[in-house]
């Protein structure tokens, strides 16, 4: 049981009356009202006291209006720590002005343009998002990669020619958990790992396994190569809430890393479920 409290930096919070969000047509359970009240109730037994709240693909005209409502949100409310805005990074320089706008937001840590969504699979190597993505370091600010497996190989070269950038990799690059598909994932995750300005979330694992049907022992040669290739400096705790509603209850999550990493010391489980995303995320 993890007896202190939980850093969470992968928190989607909704208002559906003042965004819209066309990607719920595929998940309408979720089109509805998320708080960071909603979150701590439903983390129960577990205490959740700081989250990064993370861009939840709205329409793209709303991407900036999305930043300054989290900023509203976090004036009022102590436990929302930092943001990761969206940005469509495709406009390569031409972005700078809506960077510049957010990163004057206090609460802003990092930009997310979500890689899985792009059916190009050269589009990270395109130059204006090389361009964009490079603009980052000016602003101190991260990059939040969120990429399906079959990505890593071009997200690999991607970062290599950012080197100034600090990359931060959601859900584990999402590999093929519902089919036992291990390679050439694991193989790519431990190249991606050795390049310095990257560190992982554990996090959005349960989502990318059978929903209703998923194991902790289905789970756990994942996590375990994942930890292998990043070590307890180099990792952090996301919930990825709440769309890992659709796998199941939010403390379920908690309970696989907790039981995956029972053989770890104390030390090691605070570095994930608080301490890293507290330093990386750059929060109080």
């Amino acid at each position: 049981m993890i007896d202190f409290p939980i850093v969470d930096t992968h928190v989607h919070l909704l208002d559906t009356e003042r965004f819209r969000y066309s990607w719920t047509k595929n998940a309408p359970s979720l089109l509805r009202d998320w708080t960071v009240d909603d979150l701590c109730a439903m983390a129960s037994p577990y205490v959740v006291d700081k989250i990064v709240f993370v861009e939840v693909d709205v329409d793209m005209l709303d991407y900036v209006d999305e930043g300054i409502w989290v900023q509203s949100l976090a004036d009022k409310d102590p436990r929302i720590q930092g943001c990761v805005a969206c940005l469509p990074m495709e406009k390569g320089a031409a972005v700078e002005a809506d960077m510049a706008q957010l990163a004057d937001l206090k609460i802003v840590r990092g930009i997310r343009r979500l890689i899985q969504n792009q059916p190009d699979p050269e589009w990270v190597l395109r130059p204006e998002v090389i361009e964009s993505t490079r603009l980052l370091a000016k602003y101190n600010l991260s990059f939040d990669l969120c990429i399906f497996h079959h990505q890593l190989e071009n997200t690999i070269r991607f970062v290599k020619q950012c080197p100034d950038v600090f990359f931060i990799l959601d859900h584990i690059a999402k590999p093929g958990i519902k089919t036992g598909e291990m390679e050439p994932w694991a193989r790519q995750l431990r190249e991606l790992a050795e390049l310095p300005n990257v560190v992982c979330k554990l996090s959005g694992v349960t989502t990318e396994a059978d929903h209703a049907a998923w194991t902790r022992e289905q789970l756990r040669p994942y996590i375990d190569h994942v930890i292998e290739c990043f070590g307890f400096d180099r990792l952090m705790y996301g919930g990825d809430w709440p769309v890992s509603e659709l796998a199941g209850a939010y403390p379920a999550w908690v309970e696989v890393l907790d039981w995956a990493t029972s053989g770890c010391s104390r030390d090691e489980k605070r570095k994930l479920f608080r301490d890293n995303g507290i330093r990386d995320y750059r929060l109080l």
